[in-house]
């Protein structure tokens, strides 16, 4: 196994994928009250929500353990619906050297699709690959789903 890897995982959604993308991208401090389970709070610190170079910290329970993360929004693409935050502190720089999470949505009529995509770096053989952290994303994606599909 090498040190640097790409983990792909896509889910479908019932819900609106353009809407989905705006939560990432311009309104990622409500996922909180979306599934507060998985995520306490996410301030922004610098620049503005949805622009390149913007820094956001969150507040998130990940293997039952509360963590924090910052990240830097690395990419926006409009066209094709996507969002990459670069990690450059918190509890994931303890295993990983680098880490990029990139959140990709396919809209095609009423048909969605949430394409997660964690570029990663472990800071040694021994780290495990992020298995446990694109679950969380994916999970967290049936949690905004489900949010947006209530009455």
């Amino acid at each position: 196994m090498g040190l640097i890897g790409k983990l792909v995982e896509k889910i479908e959604i019932k819900s609106d994928g353009d809407v989905f993308h705006e939560i990432f991208k311009e309104r990622p401090h409500q996922i909180s009250g979306m599934s507060p389970q998985k995520i306490q709070n996410c301030d922004l610190h610098e620049g503005e929500w949805g622009a390149v170079g913007s820094v956001i910290f969150w507040n998130y329970t990940h293997d039952g353990k509360e963590r924090v993360a910052k990240n830097i929004i690395e990419a926006v693409d409009e066209e094709k619906k996507s969002i990459t935050f670069k990690v450059v502190e918190g509890d994931l720089m303890e295993l990983y050297k680098a880490i990029k999470l990139t959140v990709h949505v396919d809209t095609n009529g009423d048909d969605n699709i949430v394409t997660w995509t964690i570029e990663y770096e472990k800071l040694n053989e021994d780290i495990p690959d992020p298995n446990t952290l694109i679950q969380f994303c994916i999970n967290l994606t049936k949690d905004i789903e489900n949010h947006h599909l209530q009455p």
